[in-house]
């Protein structure tokens, strides 16, 4: 059983998996990204316009849910690291338009400063993670048989 060919497959892109997540960049952007998330969360604060409440709110949510996506271990295989990326990308995105899309008048010069430059930030950690993880995934593939299941049978 030891030496089945999708056995060693499995095995190999596992290796690669945690080989892509355990880089000094990935662990850089694991770092910057957590970072990132907490700031955001409490940039309301930071920054100065907490008295501006959904967006105090919606920041708070989304620099949680930003911290905890990318720090939680950069994910142990291609297709988790991979979406957890592209859901980072999404929450720069939005933390960018968020001053003019959340209910109420929250578009003061602070808020729209602080959630554009964070928002640029998580973007460029989100883009920057989703690089990572498909060199990981080029990586595994030059090496070897096909990634997909099954590779190896006759």
């Amino acid at each position: 059983m030891e030496t089945h060919p999708d056995l060693i497959d499995m095995r190999r892109r596992h290796e690669m998996a945690e080989h892509a997540t355990t880089t000094p960049q990935a662990q850089a952007v694991e770092t910057l990204a957590f970072l990132t998330g907490v700031y955001l969360a409490a940039s309301p604060w930071i920054a100065g316009f907490n008295g501006l409440s959904t967006l105090a709110v919606n920041n708070l949510i989304v620099g949680i849910a930003y911290a905890l996506l990318l720090s939680g271990g950069f994910g142990r295989a291609y297709e988790r690291t991979h979406s957890m990326a592209w859901a980072a990308c999404a929450l720069g995105l939005w933390t960018i338009v968020a001053p003019w899309a959340v209910a109420g008048d929250v578009s003061t010069t602070r808020s729209v400063v602080n959630n554009i430059i964070v928002g640029a930030i998580g973007l460029l950690l989100g883009l920057a993670a989703s690089a990572l993880a498909g060199r990981g995934r080029r990586r595994g593939e030059e090496g070897g048989p096909s990634m997909s299941y099954g590779a190896g049978r006759s």
